[in-house]
């Protein structure tokens, strides 16, 4: 899962922007926001540079981390 849909809005940027500046159709990146299809590593790491964010921020994070002392 990502959150590229959520780190767009943030931003204010529209899908449409997105996919222009990353040379993929609307459709594609609409189900990449909608979590219908997730992009490759490659596309992942495009999409984090024009966005500005560290690649691990368009992730969910699979693992929760507890202080144990």
């Amino acid at each position: 899962m990502n959150r590229i849909k959520e780190i767009l809005e943030i931003q204010g940027r529209k899908q449409t922007w997105l996919a222009g500046k990353i040379g993929k159709s609307y459709v594609v990146v609409t189900n990449y926001c909608n979590n219908k299809a997730q992009p490759s590593v490659e596309v992942l790491r495009d999409i984090a540079e024009v966005l500005d964010v560290d690649i691990r921020e368009l992730l969910v994070s699979t693992k929760i981390y507890s202080n144990r002392g």
